[in-house]
């Protein structure tokens, strides 16, 4: 770390008592050379953030969690060129400068020539109405700003650099000390029987998951999915600027927290999601996000991180107990508690299961099979997105492949229906439900799955879905118009379908739920005929 700044030798280290008297003095319109439209205060664990109109002003707090260390004054003047120079990745239209605040205590002057007391970092201040957590409370989180935040975040790990080989990042014990440090921030705060007992039970469980998962933590990095991340990804650091999703405020105090495994920052956003009380839309998310980046390896780990990330927030709500007033604690108390909760039903194993749907093009199984994801908490495999992806496309490519050509040959179907089991046993392995979202018209590939499922020993249910011939013509003309779906599929597709699929077998039909999705079936309805399939385990 640099050990001398711009303007020479600092002034005396301010205390946190006297850090507070400052953040006050600044709340004075005087202080600044630009005009304000009002001023107010926000306040964390570890920064201040000061609104004044145009522009917010982030000052770090004389702390040190371990975690981070905000200590000395050189070190905080470090850290908010570290903000300055990452968050200009993620949102360079809100990152500004860093500016010295010098002066006293009692009347502080920015950018003034004599040594500095403290530095903040100057954003272009956005409405708070536009975070995403105020839009969550507010009930206004849609499913389409939920496939913005998965298109998004799956961009954004997609370009970002990966960690070296010769680094320390993502090395399986550096991880597992990260989600055991936070027992040890919270241990010292509990005082009730209860909670601890639950403290411990999450310790206990983290030790041997990690145990379990040693060596897929390795194979994650050797495969390059532990790169430089946000680090901090949830909706309260989430805007809107110009009615986009733009990601803030990432983690600079602390390296190993940033480098970290894709699908740690993944579950730390679904986990988010469903905290703030939209527990479909947390995995409508995942589902987005794995489509968009193929990642189904990574739900090997998904437990363990949505545990980790839980007992993070859970971590940072006993932090604000120890500097809040009265009410503010008991508030973060009741915060806590939501958190260790939350981590707890994280841990309750599901029951795992193969599903896979049947049916011509236009007969509604992608429709069903992701709404029935979001409810099940399952995980879709779509084979018009894998099949792309398996040849090189994106998933909305038009790869100009004609009837049993191209990508849509015997030999290129085969390979695609290889590759959905290979993702399936991974989906399984990590303990979810997955729900594989293809024709499956050929006796051959069903009882491959079949298989699949007896040698996973994992419930097999079929999905056969149909449709009137005039609702099947009038939806793939209409999603042909669209344009924006994985399917290539058009009318001659369609024909060659009906023309050639093959009987579903006697053994296939006694596990087999029809839907007739011309008619409608109400998705709860469909729900309860699989309830018997996929209680939890007890």
């Amino acid at each position: 770390m640099p050990t001398h700044t711009q303007h020479g030798k600092h002034a005396s280290e301010l205390s946190l008592e006297q850090q507070r008297m400052l953040v006050q003095a600044l709340l004075q319109p005087a202080v600044f050379s630009h005009p304000v439209g009002g001023i107010s205060l926000l306040e964390t664990h570890i920064s201040w953030v000061i609104l004044t109109g145009d522009y917010a002003y982030k000052l770090k707090k004389q702390v040190n969690f371990g975690f981070l260390d905000f200590s000395t004054l050189e070190r905080r003047h470090f850290f908010c060129q570290e903000e300055l120079r990452l968050n200009r990745c993620f949102a360079p239209d809100l990152y500004l400068d860093v500016v010295t605040i010098s002066g006293s205590v009692e009347r502080p002057v920015l950018n003034g020539s004599d040594a500095p007391l403290e530095y903040a970092v100057r954003m272009r201040q956005f409405p708070q109405s536009g975070l995403l957590s105020n839009l969550a409370q507010r009930r206004e989180l849609t499913p389409d700003r939920i496939d913005e935040i998965a298109a998004l975040v799956g961009a954004i790990h997609a370009r970002i650099g990966v960690a070296a080989v010769a680094s320390d990042y993502g090395l399986p014990d550096g991880v597992h000390r990260w989600v055991m440090e936070n027992f040890a921030h919270i241990r010292p705060a509990l005082d009730d029987e209860c909670q601890r007992l639950q403290l411990e039970r999450l310790a206990d469980w983290c030790q041997r998951a990690f145990e379990q998962l040693r060596p897929v933590l390795q194979t994650r990095r050797a495969d390059g999915f532990v790169r430089e991340c946000h680090g901090d990804l949830h909706l309260g650091n989430l805007t809107l600027v110009d009615g986009r999703v733009t990601p803030f405020d990432c983690i600079e105090f602390n390296a190993q927290l940033r480098w970290i495994d894709v699908i740690s920052e993944a579950a730390f956003l679904m986990m988010d999601i469903q905290d703030r009380g939209y527990p479909e839309l947390g995995w409508r998310f995942l589902n987005g996000y794995l489509q968009h980046t193929g990642d189904y390896a990574g739900v090997r780990l998904l437990r363990y991180y949505l545990v980790y990330r839980a007992l993070v927030r859970a971590k940072v709500a006993i932090l604000r107990c120890e500097q809040a007033a009265a009410d503010v604690q008991q508030a973060a108390r009741v915060e806590y508690q939501a958190y260790m909760d939350l981590a707890e039903s994280y841990v309750d194993m599901r029951v795992p299961a193969l599903l896979i749907t049947h049916g011509v093009s236009g007969s509604g199984k992608s429709w069903y099979a992701g709404q029935l994801a979001e409810r099940l908490g399952a995980i879709q495999l779509r084979s018009d997105v894998e099949r792309k992806r398996l040849h090189g496309y994106r998933a909305d490519a038009d790869t100009g492949s004609g009837v049993q050509a191209g990508i849509y040959s015997q030999t290129a179907s085969e390979q695609t229906y290889a590759r959905l089991a290979e993702l399936a046993a991974d989906v399984i392995a990590g303990g979810y439900p997955v729900i594989v979202d293809a024709t499956f018209l050929k006796q051959a590939q069903r009882s491959r799955f079949r298989e699949l499922a007896e040698t996973h020993e994992v419930p097999f249910i079929l999905l056969h879905f149909e449709a009137d011939r005039d609702t099947l013509l009038h939806r793939i003309r209409k999603r042909q118009a669209a344009g924006s779906d994985p399917s290539e599929a058009g009318v001659q597709v369609l024909e060659a379908q009906l023309a050639s699929q093959q009987p579903l077998s006697v053994e296939t039909q006694a596990g087999m739920i029809s839907i007739d999705s011309a008619a409608g079936l109400p998705l709860d309805d469909l729900l309860d005929r699989l309830a018997q399939h996929l209680k939890p385990a007890r």
